[in-house]
């Protein structure tokens, strides 16, 4: 039992250390790519994205997200904003 929960506690200092990394590489100053129309994107897992809940219009917002071979993405793209409201 002791050693079940050895080794679970490993795992998950390894999945913390993976994720913290993550994360110093993308605070480190990934470059902005600008989004085009037919732009091939290669997805595999997405770090974060910008919240345009209150924003009103066509709002520029951000992806960051990790491709197929483990490199770090950001990427700004148009979007309208979802804070409008009819009345």
């Amino acid at each position: 039992m002791k050693a079940f929960a050895l080794l679970a506690l490993a795992g998950m200092s390894s999945l913390a250390f993976a994720s913290e990394s993550l994360e110093t590489a993308v605070a480190q100053g990934t470059e902005t790519e600008k989004y085009h129309y037919g732009m091939k994107l290669d997805v595999a897992k997405v770090i974060s994205r910008s919240d345009t809940s209150t924003a009103c219009g066509v709002v520029p917002a951000h992806i960051t997200y990790e491709d197929h071979q483990g490199r770090v993405h950001r990427l700004e793209y148009m979007v309208f904003g979802e804070g409008c409201s009819n009345g």
